[in-house]
């Protein structure tokens, strides 16, 4: 073992937990302790702007500048209170984190001195700089004007003695240059449309809400480690290494007990989220070693998004405290399960009836199938779309592989949704819908209680299952923007609700009664989306040939998987619902493919700086420590003697030759691939080139790397193993 790294190694295997300091009070005691929630609103502001700034907030109404100054001077009072020196917009750019530039409260007083300030016109609007953001072309350098203004909708919250105010984030010229923009806009389409089919069944429904609980997986691994692994440090992920004789085969990390290390971490880190509202409740070991997972309570799915992002920046900053590093990447190891962050969506009233949920009643399971044939169509529809929204460069290591659903698009329903949706196809008649509940399953154990089993089963092959009540987008990765996923789903569905009222009400024009209206469009949505729904195993190679001829997007390639963002049908679709203009769609395609090269690009100077400079140099050392080792035993022992005993290492010199030859051959190739591809004008073909030409010979070069770590005494080999990289506690 190298010098370096038997330090390191021997420092993660001797480190302590870190001592953590947690509040004595219960969790509700001291939840949202950091954060602007309406009981600190009620009690910092006056009664009539706090009662101006909820009913904003609740009707989705605009607030006057009047109450924002106030609104300003309780904040800046209750920030104060709190230790705050600065003040931010906090803000989601293109680069899937967020942003933030901090001023202090301080102005001069006219004195000599500083008085502390912050007024409506500072909490509603800042100026970042545009054209330092990725834009995608719509902001140049000598452009640089663009505009941050507050989202009343999620409240501020004091991270790092910093007010930090959420906002959306704009060009000067008004196009959206963030996620939360586009976000906001496909929630109040998905609300507007909603509503309007809700009240089909209930007319006292005044808005549709769009709910997320997303489930946040992660792999830690010890600083020191770290630190020794430039492909993590650079990429986030190994771009080399051998498996380790044990991983995850024998399913014993899964839900096992918690490390005392990581325990203690996991204690910090749900005492943040909580001091900062967010809902955090299940923790647990997942899947591959030093894979462990998060999953808050369900919320709106703005808050739900802003505070997803919040938690990216929490678990690197606890992690950094007990000497971890958090891998928020899809797959930082190869051979064991990548990480995702499953988004659990669904709908609700706000006369709090969730829509996807089946009712007691045939009118409350009528409006149920509703809502699910609307999902379903919506997805159908934009499948290709939908997986755009989750793919990018990390993200395309882990789909299909090792648990994770593959790159096509299909939705999951169970046995008894299936069956209920096939009777109402077959019937050409109006039916009454029933939805069995839960059932009682005893195990015949005196000391073991009834099980009640849930009406649907979990296809984990799936990328968009129904789970009881919502569905769960098992694709998203455990890197992205939450919103990504969510614009794309709740404009599909908007559109999609929008036109089918359009069509019930021409029924009903036309002479039909309400119920016959709705269940013959729900039929004709039913056959119509029959290609998206599939139960079975989404790994399946048949599934992939069934797919392809039932019309489903199979494409696999990133940069041409983005196109479905400009397909006419997705523009006219976003322009429908006031989500995306043209514009601002092309623009978020160049920056995906531009991100999408960079990433490859950094990749492979990593991987070649590392197999040239690392690897190779070790090796050949280790090479001639070998042939030394030949001609002294040629020298010690009789011609025919000498030669057969060294006749193994010099095969083993001859392996390790034509290893680093191939390396070295590949590297070069690689790097003629880029110089290549970096001629090109276009984001998008250059993206495609990178996709084509540089990134296959990754996984050539990896392989001889790999060889070589099998060969090279492990006295010298420089870099960390998987062994050591994941099963040090």
């Amino acid at each position: 073992m190298s010098q370096l790294r038997f330090k390191v190694v021997e420092e993660a295997f001797n480190r302590k937990p870190v001592k953590v300091e947690i509040p004595k009070e219960k969790s509700s005691e001291y939840y949202g302790k950091a954060v602007f929630n309406r009981q600190k609103m009620f009690e910092y502001l006056p009664k009539k702007t706090f009662e101006a700034l909820t009913k904003a907030i609740d009707n989705k109404e605009p607030l006057s500048r009047e109450i924002a100054d106030s609104v300003a001077a309780g904040m800046k009072q209750w920030a104060l209170d709190n230790g705050a020196k600065h003040y931010t917009h906090w803000f989601h750019p293109l680069t899937d984190g967020t942003a933030e530039k901090h001023d202090s409260f301080i102005e001069h007083d006219g004195k000599g001195g500083v008085v502390e300030e912050f007024t409506g016109k500072l909490l509603v609007q800042q100026e970042p700089d545009a054209s330092s953001f990725p834009n995608g072309g719509i902001r140049n350098t000598f452009e640089a004007r663009g505009y941050s203004a507050w989202d009343i909708s999620s409240p501020a919250f004091i991270i790092h003695n910093t007010l930090c105010i959420p906002t959306i984030f704009i060009a000067y010229t008004g196009e959206s240059l963030d996620y939360k923009t586009p976000l906001l806009r496909a929630l109040n389409s998905v609300d507007k449309a909603g509503t309007a089919v809700a009240q089909y069944f209930d007319p006292n429904v005044k808005h549709v809400h769009s709910y997320l609980g997303w489930e946040q997986e992660y792999f830690l691994v010890d600083e020191a480690l770290y630190s020794a692994r430039p492909d993590l440090m650079l990429t986030g992920r190994t771009l080399m290494g051998h498996e380790s004789a044990k991983n995850q085969q024998l399913e014993d990390h899964y839900f096992g007990a918690i490390p005392t290390r990581v325990d203690a971490f996991m204690l910090e880190l749900e005492t943040e989220c909580h001091k900062l509202g967010i809902p955090a409740k299940t923790r647990h070991n997942e899947v591959a070693p030093n894979q462990f997972e998060l999953a808050p309570i369900f919320e709106e799915t703005n808050l739900a998004n802003d505070h997803n992002l919040l938690l990216m920046s929490l678990i690197d900053d606890v992690a950094r405290r007990h000497n971890f590093r958090a891998l928020l990447h899809e797959k930082p190891f190869a051979g064991i399960n990548g990480s995702g962050k499953h988004n659990n969506w669904s709908l609700g009233t706000d006369t709090g009836v969730l829509l996807f949920a089946p009712g007691k009643t045939p009118k409350q399971n009528l409006q149920f199938v509703t809502f699910v044939a609307n999902v379903m169509a919506a997805i159908y529809k934009y499948n290709g779309l939908i997986k755009a929204s989750i793919s990018s460069a990390t993200n395309a290591h882990r789909l299909g592989a090792n648990e994770a659903p593959p790159a096509i698009i299909s939705m999951f329903l169970g046995t008894q949704l299936s069956n209920i949706l096939s009777a109402i196809e077959d019937s050409d008649e109006d039916v009454a819908i029933s939805v069995e509940g839960k059932e009682r399953y005893s195990m015949n154990l005196s000391q073991i209680p009834e099980i009640m089993v849930d009406n649907t089963d979990r296809n984990r092959t799936s990328p968009f299952a129904f789970t009881g009540n919502r569905f769960e987008f098992r694709a998203v990765g455990s890197s992205a923007n939450c919103a990504s996923a969510m614009i794309a789903i709740n404009a599909a569905v908007a559109e999609q609700l929008t036109l089918f009222k359009k069509n019930v009400d021409a029924k009903l024009a036309a002479g039909q009664d309400l119920e016959h209206a709705i269940i013959t469009e729900v039929r004709e949505l039913i056959k119509m989306s029959k290609p998206i729904h599939f139960d079975g195993n989404g790994y399946s190679d048949e599934w992939k040939e069934e797919a392809a001829k039932r019309g489903l997007d199979c494409e696999t390639s990133v940069p041409l998987i983005f196109d479905a963002y400009l397909d006419d049908k997705a523009v006219k679709m976003f322009e429908n619902t006031n989500v995306f203009t043209k514009v601002e769609l092309e623009a978020r395609n160049e920056v995906k493919w531009e991100t999408y090269t960079k990433k490859v690009q950094i990749e492979a100077r990593v991987l070649g700086d590392l197999a040239l400079n690392h690897v190779i140099p070790v090796a050949t050392r280790y090479q001639s420590v070998l042939l030394d080792n030949v001609f002294k035993i040629k020298n010690l022992f009789p011609k025919e003697d000498g030669e057969l005993i060294a006749k193994r290492d010099l095969e083993q010199i001859k392996k390790m030759e034509e290893h680093m030859l191939f390396i070295k051959d590949k590297v070069n190739e690689m790097v003629d691939a880029r110089k290549v591809a970096n001629k090109i004008e276009t984001e998008r073909e250059k993206a495609i080139a990178y996709h084509d030409n540089v990134f296959p010979l990754f996984d050539e070069i990896r392989y001889h790397i790999d060889k070589l770590e099998l060969m090279v005494d492990d006295e010298i080999w420089p870099l960390p193993k998987y062994r050591e990289l994941l099963f040090i506690r």
